[in-house]
């Protein structure tokens, strides 16, 4: 063993002391950026671009409102088939609608969280990290909280009822931003229990804003990811890309464009991920290829006995009968990888990409498509809504759907999207102009 030893070593000594005279050296492949130029945009541009990517959302949320969480059967059996908002009639709840029962077009905390995303991009413009998201949070629960007897009076019971309500939903956000301020320790307990522990949706909630603001889809996905702060695993990676998604849609009608991003933007990359690979992008690329399969498919005119219960098409469906087929198809395919919880990132995410290839655009097909399946319908709806309306622009997005969308979040919500949308405008604006 001793004498192996000594003549590997002399082996390698030797071959050491050679001159290497072999110089060819192919190079590796560099990366190249998705859309290599800056976003540059008319400030009008800018603006209906940004107000149509708060009413998309706001329209998405507010469709699926009043079904959150619904099974598509108990949709179907109750509403045959959503094309438009319905009375939000539920329990007012943290994460839902703050209110009981509320009037068609109402919206939940999808829509807030869009609300908190601008004062956040307004107050920290030139230096948006992290810590100041965690600090933003935290600040935020901590008004909260004092308003409960800012001057020693004990509150009234209205006032604390709603208060309340209030706190229950930030403070579980609340503790993973302390904690993030705090010490490395204290973040990782917190964040392994947000929301039960479980890959929870909540990046996707507010990361697509990242991609109003940032000038290519890597900048989008980098700072989204940053900000990811109460994400694990691949739902950080989904966040960054939903945002890159929305920044692609600034830019550019087509779809397979904006689709794409799952597969070429991947700053931290997650394809060299052994074994594995990149979950985000193998789930997205099943879900258009499923979607492609199922329409590519030739249909008969007519339909068996046991076919005819089983896709029988819903009242108010806007199609015909193999057009629901196919929609009915792609149903069932999503019910295949349903997750142990509806908001996990993972099925939000393949609904989303799964919408999208459906829907080809069309923003009034993709909203019907994401809010008569259920589930989260609403979280799905508000990031579908938030990336097709950066495509379309407020200016052509549905007449009805965005003219309600911005009256009842302003009468009834308390929350003005127009003012929102000139308030990051003003503030933004000068980064994108021609």
């Amino acid at each position: 063993m001793k004498h192996t030893f000594y003549f590997i070593f002399a082996l390698l000594a030797l071959v050491s002391c050679k001159e290497n005279v072999f110089d060819v050296n192919i190079p590796s492949p560099k990366k190249s950026t998705y859309m290599g130029d800056d976003l540059k945009l008319s400030k009008e541009a800018y603006y209906d671009k940004v107000l149509g990517a708060l009413v998309g959302s706001a329209i998405g949320d507010a469709m699926g409102a009043s079904t959150e969480m619904w099974r598509r059967k108990d949709i179907q059996l109750k509403y045959s088939y959503i094309t438009g908002f319905t009375p939000a009639v539920r329990e007012q709840s943290p994460e839902g609608t703050w209110g009981h029962n509320l009037t068609a077009g109402a919206t939940t905390d999808d829509t807030r969280w869009k609300f908190a995303m601008v004062k956040y991009l307004s107050k920290y413009q030139n230096d948006l990290n992290p810590q100041h998201f965690a600090d933003f949070i935290t600040d935020y629960y901590t008004a909260l909280a004092r308003s409960l007897s800012d001057n020693g009076d004990i509150p009234k019971t209205d006032f604390l009822d709603t208060q309340i309500e209030k706190i229950d939903w930030i403070k579980e956000w609340a503790r993973v931003a302390m904690a993030y301020r705090d010490n490395p320790a204290a973040y990782q307990r917190s964040l392994n229990r947000f929301y039960g522990g479980e890959m929870s949706c909540a990046g996707q909630l507010y990361t697509p804003m990242f991609g109003l603001v940032s000038a290519t889809p890597e900048d989008a996905y980098s700072i989204a990811y940053d900000h990811s702060i109460f994400d694990i695993g691949y739902a950080k990676d989904i966040s960054g890309l939903v945002s890159a998604m929305t920044q692609v849609a600034m830019r550019t009608q087509n779809m397979d464009s904006i689709i794409d991003a799952a597969t070429f933007i991947d700053p931290e990359g997650y394809q060299d991920s052994r074994l594995v690979g990149r979950i985000a992008y193998s789930v997205a690329d099943a879900s258009v290829k499923n979607v492609l399969e199922v329409k590519d498919l030739v249909l008969t005119d007519s339909l068996s006995a046991t076919d005819s219960l089983i896709f029988k098409m819903p009242k108010g469906f806007t199609g015909n009968q193999k057009d629901w087929i196919h929609q009915e198809m792609v149903y069932q395919y999503l019910e295949k990888d349903e997750k142990a919880i509806a908001f996990h990132s993972g099925e939000i995410w393949q609904i989303l990409v799964t919408a999208l290839q459906f829907g080809e655009g069309d923003f009034e097909k993709t909203m019907q498509f994401v809010v008569n399946y259920g589930r989260d319908n609403d979280t799905v709806g508000a990031v579908a809504g938030i990336i097709l309306g950066a495509k379309d622009g407020y200016s052509n997005l549905p007449v009805a759907l965005r003219t309600e969308a911005l009256r009842v979040n302003k009468e009834n919500m308390g929350i003005d999207l127009e003012a929102l949308a000139h308030e990051m405008t003003e503030r933004n604006a000068a980064n994108f102009t021609e």
